[in-house]
């Protein structure tokens, strides 16, 4: 599936490495994990780490524990701290712990003067138990590879490859079944009672939101200021969550290319069809013929497609980009595409990634979305998916078909949500967001009885923290007082 993290600086990415070292001890009782107490141990100068013990199997504590690596940025006023505020990047995959070291880039002075502000790598990702499944050149295969299957041919080394995937995160990882987001959601509150907070204040931004939402449904007395921004709309089915993704990623894309054509150096030409046409011609040329590179690397169909997708997460970095990818394109040339598809990934240039998110990712999202439907279905489906979404659809009908091959997925726990019932919380959403398209916003916004929908008439992904005074100030008054507005707001960017 394509999604995509939130964007942030990880200059010493590296440098910040788990307390834990050694296989933790498991706790006997559910109330011990709940009374643990967290010892903090000063790291990267202003900043406290620690480690959180969370069971397993919350259905057989026997099972053992997993270490959740944690760190804190204190607030700067601690005698009028209001308390923490837990925040989570997205993913599945992105850490919270980086997310947290980037505490001064994520939100204002305000914020950081009264809130400790908190992130932890849930279960699965970066630090904390993480999930294993390709080495680096693997995963660079993997990225590379035909990414729709458009005869029997293909489909059956589709078929292959999810099988082999999965068969190699199973020899990497234990307890793989137990990844999932609502064992997340409860891990959470454990961390809300280690952080001694009567109640929880959080975050989420994209994927982050899903979790906030589980937590919300789990413990809606335990609630706190929730800011959810970039909102998934937890009931929607694989099917309709795939086909919306696709559909907000060729309304982004078709914004990009209207602010392109405008541009003399813009490689696209004529109207909007027509340029639509020449993007489909360069995919369909590069899944015989990649593009060049200056490292050698060829630039796939597949990484094109990355690349397109990563751009189109914010408007003023990624599109300028873009349109030289687009540039080069005509010459043979891919490195720009390169660039935005290794950005994507999380690729450094000497080929290794910052992280294990891609696996995370594939992992968490299997679990907490179990396919069902039949190949055939699938099939029919993709006809759909290619008329409303012309450029992406075809890549993304198949998302999500691997995950059966994930051992004992149907054994996976899942829940229904309907209505919550808990502290008024702040929603926003985003016009043209191309990962978490806007109508999921305004899902999510009923089903959190009493919650605001704030949204950002704007590009690019969730609307946070992204040039908006208007959406910024909002969030700043609802986390610094719990006093949401009067109504919903709608900002310009």
């Amino acid at each position: 599936m394509i999604q995509k993290k939130i964007a942030v600086v990880v200059s010493l990415f590296l440098l910040l490495t788990s307390c834990a070292t050694t296989k933790p001890e498991p706790l006997s009782s559910l109330t011990q994990y709940q009374s643990q107490e967290l010892n903090w141990q000063e790291c990267h100068q202003n900043y406290q780490c620690a480690t959180l013990l969370v069971p397993i199997n919350y259905a057989d504590l026997s099972v053992g524990a997993f270490s959740l690596a944690v760190l804190r940025y204190p607030a700067l006023d601690q005698a009028h701290r209001i308390g923490s505020l837990v925040v989570n990047p997205g993913g599945p995959g992105a850490s919270g712990v980086i997310y947290a070291y980037n505490a001064e880039n994520i939100v204002s002075p305000e914020i950081l003067e009264r809130f400790d502000i908190v992130g932890f790598d849930p279960r699965g990702v970066g630090e904390s138990a993480p999930i294993k499944c390709l080495s680096d050149a693997e995963t660079d295969a993997s990225f590379a590879a035909d990414p729709k299957p458009d005869d029997a041919v293909e489909l059956d080394q589709l078929i292959s490859d999810a099988q082999e995937y999965f068969k190699k995160c199973a020899a990497n990882t234990k307890y793989l079944i137990d990844y999932s987001t609502l064992n997340s959601a409860r891990d959470l509150e454990i961390l809300r009672s280690a952080l001694g907070d009567q109640k929880l204040n959080y975050l989420g931004k994209s994927y982050g939101t899903y979790l906030g939402t589980l937590y919300s449904e789990l413990f809606p007395g335990s609630v706190g200021r929730f800011v959810l921004d970039g909102a998934v709309d937890p009931n929607s089915s694989n099917r309709d969550a795939l086909l919306g993704q696709a559909i907000g990623f060729d309304l982004a894309l078709n914004a990009f290319i209207t602010d392109c054509l405008k541009n003399s150096s813009c490689a696209l030409t004529g109207n909007q069809s027509a340029a639509q046409v020449q993007i489909k011609e360069l995919l369909a040329k590069t899944s015989i013929t990649p593009l060049s590179s200056k490292s050698g690397r060829k630039v796939t169909e597949g990484l094109v497609v990355f690349g397109i997708a990563s751009a189109l997460y914010d408007s003023a970095s990624g599109w300028p980009v873009l349109r030289d990818a687009f540039k080069e394109a005509t010459l043979g040339r891919g490195e720009s595409f390169l660039v935005l598809a290794d950005q994507y990934a999380g690729r450094t240039k000497n080929g290794s990634y910052l992280s294990n998110e891609n696996d995370a990712l594939q992992v968490i999202d299997c679990l907490d979305h179990k396919e069902t439907e039949t190949l055939a279905s699938i099939k029919k489906s993709a006809i759909d998916f290619s008329t409303k979404a012309p450029i992406f659809g075809a890549y993304l009908a198949y998302s999500g078909f691997a995950c059966r091959y994930l051992p004992n997925i149907s054994s996976v726990e899942q829940i229904d949500i309907k209505k919550i019932e808990a502290n008024p919380i702040l929603i926003v959403g985003t016009t043209r967001d191309p990962a978490t398209p806007y109508k999921w916003a305004q899902s999510l916004a009923k089903i959190f009885a009493g919650s605001v929908l704030i949204t950002l008439n704007g590009d690019g992904h969730t609307g946070h923290g992204r040039g908006s005074t208007c959406v910024d100030s909002a969030v700043d008054h609802y986390l610094l007082t719990g006093v949401t507005p009067n109504s919903e707001l709608f900002c310009a960017k």
